[in-house]
């Protein structure tokens, strides 16, 4: 199952009728309606124990449960939409949460630091991978999910007391030590910058959940993830080392980091010293996309390796160029992966769907929006530490519906004479199957898993 990261929408303006007329308020620094606070809800129970309500599958809490936390999060920014995330403690804590709500501008009643207690009977409680989520129901196919808590509702089960507002203190973590027990609290990371591959980028792709990358002096990664609906989304990121403060979440397998402005970002420092630890090769090259026409959670990406000796891949990266853009969409950092001798590297976008699907894990999961979930008429390029494009699957700035490189709930695979990468795009050296047939592809949609072959070469 896809990873969901808050809805991330956003609404450029909010109109109040006034006795004078109608006046627009371009943002949404107003003050938050008064209410009067409750000094008498009591918690019962505490968010560990919550989380052990759940089983296998989205349940409702019957119970007259209450939990006391933290707001964390804020949507005044727009990074955060939808949802509220809250932790056990200002200071220190051992849980987090997040509870969908169908409430814009939340921050007006639950700004970041507000003290809450959140009324749990009549909730549904579930969980996406490692993430625990309160709100209400969605049903899809029979199947019940959680879903946004309805706006009147929302008021009956998130209580705020009084004195209800403090300071919440980001736990300090290196990226190499966070660990899921962290996921929906607030943290700090030290020492980070953007990679330098990212520079010079905006945040976010207009509209689009774009994921962009931050490293330590030591090389490890962690994602920051940014909403294309955001304020701050056609800004420029940092050039600089620093620190960095935001809620913690997880895609796939991978740590994200989700900030509520560019205020939690303080890169003042110099950049770390490059490190030397990268080559180039043309013997690692794209082998396989799948956009299976039975199940899109299903998509994958293959790498291989024509060469006898195995290849460390720091430095390299799959750039996903979304339908005719020319500008990056989205990228997976492959460094830190070996892909073995003679071998080949699979990455999927829900590795749980994967395993569910063809038997076996992926070798690497990647964020939902990245070139291994690809819906068939994006272009893929694949680039070493050097920024030297090795191999290339489509024409960047050429959407690929209706071309010979669409692969839309079909695949592409590599034909097996081809044994190194090609920065030129070539149709003779693929056999691509889509629901189109254009331009010489195969008018045949592709089912998972008996049509695609992750992991053989």
């Amino acid at each position: 199952m896809r990873y969901k990261i808050l809805g991330l929408a956003k609404r450029i303006s909010i109109m109040f009728l006034v006795i004078t007329g109608l006046r627009c308020v371009k943002n949404t620094n107003f003050d938050a309606p008064e209410d009067a606070c409750n000094d008498k809800i009591v918690a019962n129970t505490s968010l560990a124990e919550v989380k052990h309500l759940f089983s296998e599958s989205t349940i409702q809490i019957e119970e007259d449960l209450i939990v006391e936390g933290y707001i964390i999060s804020s949507d005044h920014a727009g990074n955060f939409f939808g949802t509220l995330h809250f932790q056990d403690s200002s200071v220190l804590p051992s849980d987090g949460l997040q509870i969908e709500i169908d409430l814009r501008d939340a921050h007006l009643i639950y700004p970041s630091g507000t003290r809450i207690f959140v009324k749990l009977k009549g909730l549904f409680l579930g969980k996406s991978r490692s993430t625990y989520k309160l709100g209400g129901v969605l049903n899809s196919f029979g199947n019940e999910t959680v879903g946004r808590l309805p706006a009147n509702m929302v008021k009956e089960h998130i209580v705020i007391p009084c004195n209800a507002t403090t300071v919440i203190e980001p736990v300090l973590k290196a990226i190499q030590d966070l660990d899921d027990r962290m996921i929906n609290t607030l943290i700090k990371v030290e020492n980070v910058e953007v990679i330098e591959e990212q520079l010079n980028l905006p945040y976010a792709i207009s509209e689009e959940e774009t994921s962009r990358i931050l490293a330590n002096c030591e090389n490890s990664r962690l994602t920051l993830l940014n909403s294309g609906f955001s304020d701050f989304h056609q800004g420029i990121l940092p050039p600089g080392n620093g620190d960095i403060t935001g809620v913690l979440a997880k895609v796939g397998a991978e740590y994200a980091l989700i900030i509520r402005d560019t205020k939690d970002i303080d890169f003042e420092n110099d950049r770390c010293k490059s490190l030397v630890n990268e080559s180039s090769s043309e013997l690692i090259f794209i082998t396989e996309l799948a956009d299976p026409d039975n199940n899109n959670k299903a998509r994958f990406i293959e790498l291989y390796n024509a060469d006898d000796s195995s290849f460390i891949l720091d430095g390299w990266t799959l750039k996903r160029y979304t339908n005719d853009n020319t500008e990056i969409g989205s990228i997976i950092d492959l460094s830190g992966i070996t892909i073995e001798a003679k071998s080949t590297l699979v990455i999927s976008p829900d590795p749980e769907e994967f395993k569910k699907v063809y038997g076996f894990d992926a070798d690497v999961a990647a964020p939902g929006n990245t070139a291994a979930n690809s819906n068939g008429d994006d272009n893929i390029a694949l680039v070493d530490p050097f920024d030297k494009l090795i191999d290339l699957f489509g024409v960047i700035g050429e959407d690929g519906s209706g071309t010979n490189h669409e692969f839309e709930d079909g695949g592409a695979f590599r034909n097996l004479d081809v044994s190194k990468g090609n920065p030129i795009f070539n149709p003779d050296e693929w056999t691509i199957y889509n629901d189109t047939g254009a331009m010489e592809t195969i008018k045949l949609p592709q089912n998972a898993p008996e049509d695609f072959s992750p992991g053989e070469r």
